[in-house]
């Protein structure tokens, strides 16, 4: 039975193109990106100053990561979390950006959706190269359940779509569940088929050695080498401000948003000082009463010297304990 739908593509017949980037590593063109981090993290703040490097022509010298130049871009952003007048111009201002290439489409009578076409159509309109959807989970739609991969992946599918047609960027900010791992692609909320679907996935996280400093580190980069972390500072003082690449990893980043991660980290630290070089060993005993005396739990101090590779063995009538060699 002939089906007219029915049709093949040949290989031989796909013309190749080269990846084209925003932000090389980061977010590419035509491409979906998500951005994710726990709330008062830093991730809008990184994005809106990420919108005025574009903006303005600045792009690609700020922030850190390449010397490339581009020409300014027209930028859509959506948001559902914060005022225009009272929190987003005012960011938008301090960083610099070109006001007049920021469109918001207007949803106060009808909220977007991933599927609307007034998407498409302001895209077309503004020639936007950039469209920021923050939070994703406001635009999913009415009674979708983001947990569930049949009722998301359509959407994450037009949406895609929709960037590759336009040739523009397109960004999801989103929250990261609560699971206690250390695995990156666990940690977003939702379905993983938003994972799946993006091919660039940005985590936002506070540093765990400053409290004052923020890091974009790459979770997944599907398209190119995974690209160096790289820290922005947000202080009172002097507001916002890139601080170049960070050397740390997006587990290590993870591991700073818990609690029990922050006392692994604590404990790790507490290990370095402590111990002396490799191949030299302290008593047990000691050692335990310091991270007692540092509030240190004993079932902590074990779970960091092991992932340390450290280790104690009894000699004599004691246990020492030291690093492995």
């Amino acid at each position: 039975m002939e089906d007219n739908n029915y049709r093949l593509i040949n290989m031989e017949d796909v013309v190749a193109e080269e990846v084209e980037w925003l932000w090389e590593g980061y977010i590419p063109i035509g491409k979906l990106t998500i951005l994710q981090g726990d709330p008062g993290k830093g991730k809008t703040m990184a994005m809106l100053n990420l919108i005025a490097a574009f903006t303005t022509g600045r792009g690609m010298l700020e922030p850190p990561g390449s010397s490339m130049i581009r020409e300014p871009i027209n930028v859509i952003y959506q948001t559902a979390e914060d005022g225009l007048a009272d929190t987003v111009k005012p960011r938008l201002e301090a960083a610099g950006a070109d006001c007049s290439r920021v469109s918001v489409i207007d949803d106060r009578d009808k909220m977007l959706s991933m599927t609307d076409e007034r998407l498409v159509w302001a895209i077309r309109e503004t020639k936007a190269g950039l469209v920021v959807l923050d939070p994703l989970q406001a635009y999913l739609g009415e009674k979708v359940d983001m947990n569930r991969a049949n009722e998301v992946r359509p959407r994450l599918k037009h949406l895609g779509d929709i960037a590759y047609e336009n040739r523009c960027g397109m960004v999801l900010v989103g929250h990261l569940n609560k699971k206690e791992t250390a695995k990156p692609e666990y940690k977003g909320l939702g379905s993983m088929d938003f994972t799946a679907a993006a091919r660039s996935v940005i985590l936002c996280a506070e540093s765990p050695r400053d409290k004052d400093l923020r890091v974009l580190a790459s979770t997944k980069c599907s398209l190119t080498y995974p690209p160096d972390p790289v820290a922005f500072r947000l202080s009172r003082e002097r507001g916002f401000e890139w601080e170049g690449t960070y050397n740390i990893t997006a587990e290590e980043l993870l591991q700073s948003t818990s609690i029990k991660g922050q006392k692994t980290i604590e404990a790790k630290e507490f290990l370095a000082a402590e111990l002396p070089a490799p191949g030299e060993y302290i008593p047990s005993t000691v050692l335990m009463e310091k991270a007692k005396e540092q509030k240190i739990a004993e079932k902590t101090l074990r779970n960091a010297m092991k992932d340390l590779g450290i280790e104690s063995h009894k000699e004599a009538d004691r246990w020492l304990t030291g690093y492995a060699i």
